[in-house]
């Protein structure tokens, strides 16, 4: 695809969606807090876009979350250690971005 812009902060209100995948657009900003809200979401696959900014600690409160794609974006900051709390995560891809810091020991990668 080719979509551009940034991501609906609506799309928070798909209360029933297990997967959204956005993967190889050209997205830019913010990763929407509202994602939050998609408590049956099981993969969220954001990869190869222009996100920016910082990935929020509130992504930690996703605790359906199987696979977490942020990979090759323009992501900033450190890796939020309440990615601990998703005890169902088995993938998390974070490569190609931006991010400092060290990975939180909580994560025991």
């Amino acid at each position: 695809n080719k979509l551009t812009g940034t991501i609906p902060s609506e799309l928070g209100l798909l209360s029933n969606l297990q997967e959204l995948h956005l993967w190889r657009n050209q997205l830019i900003g913010n990763i929407p807090s509202e994602l939050v809200l998609l408590s049956n979401l099981q993969i969220l696959n954001l990869w190869d876009n222009k996100l920016t900014g910082t990935i929020t600690s509130e992504l930690g409160l996703m605790t359906n979350l199987q696979e977490l794609h942020l990979e090759g974006n323009q992501l900033i900051g450190n890796i939020p250690s309440e990615l601990v709390l998703l005890s169902n995560l088995q993938i998390l891809n974070l490569w190609d971005n931006k991010l400092t810091g060290t990975i939180p020991s909580e994560l025991g990668l």
